[in-house]
């Protein structure tokens, strides 16, 4: 069983910066991919930066030269580092591990606003 907890989501102004945390327990042996999606109201749930095994990252384009990806040295904590914040990043934002077998996991989530 894998369990995913992620942390950090909140309330800022337009312009601010938040950092989000997932950290990944139980069985999280060959980790393909780790990576952050967020579902906004009313839309669907979409990609924001995934880094891989060998630490190869991947941004949609809204969120490119604002967010960083990164892994902790355990390699089983994924961060989503935001800067510039603008109130279109508001979403739940999911934090999701993906295996080598294939098999993936989802976060419950952790809610961001930003505020104009």
């Amino acid at each position: 069983q894998v369990q995913l907890v992620e942390s950090g989501g909140g309330l800022v102004q337009a312009g601010g910066s938040l950092r989000l945390s997932c950290a990944a327990s139980g069985n999280i042996l060959r980790i393909r991919t780790m990576g952050w999606y967020r579902q906004a109201p009313g839309k669907q749930r979409e990609l924001v930066a995934t880094i891989t095994d060998g630490d190869n990252t991947n941004y949609s384009d809204s969120v490119k030269a604002r967010f960083t990806i990164s892994r902790g040295s355990a390699k089983n904590t994924v961060y989503l580092q935001m800067n510039s914040l603008k109130p279109e990043d508001t979403a739940d934002y999911y934090c999701r591990l993906i295996f080598w077998g294939g098999s993936d996991y989802w976060g419950r989530g952790t809610l961001v606003t930003v505020s104009s």
